[in-house]
């Protein structure tokens, strides 16, 4: 269910942030690059979550780590500069715009790597 989650917010990001990039690049550029740098971010974590061994777990934690950061930073600085993201990017707002489901899933993926330990994917099952 993890892996499904990360795979619908890495396609809808990577769609929208390609929208946004093409057509209005010159009204939030920062906010626009953000969108696009969070869609790879999540392919990069569903790709380290869907699958196994010590370079696919580096891969995961990496990204679900930076995922939790940027969520925490973009949203930091979106609720104290508005004039910053003129635009909304997945983690402005700390993910309200989507349910906050930026702020929480990250959360259950580092959750998630914890509790499967070293060996991969199964021991938390």
């Amino acid at each position: 269910m993890l892996i499904a989650v990360y795979a619908i917010f890495a396609l809808s990001a990577t769609a929208r942030a390609g929208v946004q990039l093409a057509t209005k690049f010159h009204e939030a550029p920062l906010a626009y690059l953000l969108s696009a740098f969070s869609g790879i971010v999540y392919i990069l974590a569903t790709v380290g979550l869907a699958r196994t061994g010590p370079s696919a777990r580096r891969l995961a934690w990496t990204a679900v780590t930076i995922e939790l950061v940027g969520v925490l930073v973009v949203g930091s600085l979106s609720v104290f500069d508005r004039a910053a993201f003129p635009s909304a990017t997945v983690w402005s707002g700390y993910g309200a715009g989507y349910g906050w489901v930026p702020l929480v899933l990250p959360l259950l993926g580092l959750f998630w790597l914890f509790r499967t330990g070293r060996n991969g994917v199964g021991k938390a099952r």
